[in-house]
């Protein structure tokens, strides 16, 4: 039962760590304009298709190893889908501003069915197998088994959560995304660039999007243009679980809905007799955004916004 439990913990901390990748530009962004971009998804499901694409042209015009050749293709997918995102918030967003915060996220639903009815049309709606970054090799972990993919999603994911959090809280960027949260109005008479600090944050969150639909698909192998609709919806649960605007309460939020997800999945058979099978498992991310929305609206770490925060940024 204790290798069991350990093997478990690992799957969890590592599907935690990417439902916080993703959970991450949702909170972002609606944490500086206070919108569900629902088109998040379809960032976390570009990465790995655009990824597939470089590394492929790279490894056929040889010349690097392999290794160099991946590398370049994670850092280009993750500019391109951050360019794809500043694009969409310039073009679909941006102009709507004025006519409150329903225009923008119906918006943002139909930019959600763009984006994948063009993968589907580009290159099909069947499932496509994904090239592993590394070789999934078995480590004994304390009577446990673990993989080498599970442990580098872990440690890929926790660097990019610790470069953010540094970047947000110690840079000079990071400072105008973190007034642009609290106020537009007095960001602007102060001299930051707030339609900037806008496009960094739609840069920045679609690129851990991508980061994170990476890591997705080399731990299954496979990638397909829908799979960023329910991967989405979990991560938006994560995202409010934590505290939707709150950056650390999104990294929580992903790892607790990770372990939920997966210890309910694992135990619950067991305890129940069987009567409760594994087919259940997207019913336990889905249930606990019901229970947080009932009892904590707010989230584990969210923050109340102020009203003069909410209608500053529609004059904007």
């Amino acid at each position: 039962m204790l290798d069991y439990f350990l093997q478990q913990l690992i799957f969890a901390l590592a599907i935690g760590a990417i439902y916080g990748l993703i959970a991450l530009g949702y909170t972002m962004v609606y944490g500086v304009m206070r919108l569900i971009n629902f088109a998040h998804g379809e960032f976390f499901m570009l990465g790995p298709y655009i990824y597939t694409f470089l590394f492929s042209g790279l490894l056929g015009l040889g010349g690097l190893a392999p290794v160099l050749d991946s590398a370049i293709a994670i850092v280009v997918s993750f500019v391109i889908v951050g360019l794809l995102g500043v694009a969409i918030e310039r073009f679909a967003y941006r102009p709507l501003r004025a006519y409150g915060r329903l225009a923008p996220m119906l918006s943002a639903l139909g930019m959600s069915i763009v984006l994948q009815s063009a993968v589907r049309v580009t290159v099909g709606p069947q499932p496509v197998h994904f090239p592993a970054i590394v070789p999934s090799t078995p480590i004994d972990a304390l009577g446990g088994m673990v993989t080498t993919v599970q442990l580098g999603i872990l440690a890929a994911a926790v660097l990019l959560m610790v470069g953010l959090t540094l970047f947000v809280n110690g840079t000079r960027l990071g400072i105008w995304i973190r007034a642009a949260s609290e106020s537009w109005t007095t960001s602007s008479l102060l001299g930051i660039r707030v339609n900037r600090a806008v496009s960094l944050v739609f840069f920045i969150g679609p690129g851990l999007g991508a980061m994170a639909g990476i890591m997705y698909a080399s731990y299954y192998g496979i990638m397909q243009p829908t799979m960023g609709s329910v991967i989405g919806l979990k991560a938006f649960t994560a995202a409010i679980l934590g505290g939707i605007g709150s950056i650390p309460g999104a990294m929580l939020g992903g790892f607790l809905l990770g372990a939920i997800e997966t210890f309910g999945t694992a135990f619950l058979p067991i305890l129940s007799f069987g009567y409760i099978g594994t087919e259940y498992r997207d019913v336990f991310a889905f249930a606990v955004l019901i229970l947080v929305l009932l009892f904590k609206p707010a989230g584990l770490l969210g923050e109340t916004v102020s009203e003069e925060t909410t209608v500053a940024k529609k004059d904007y």
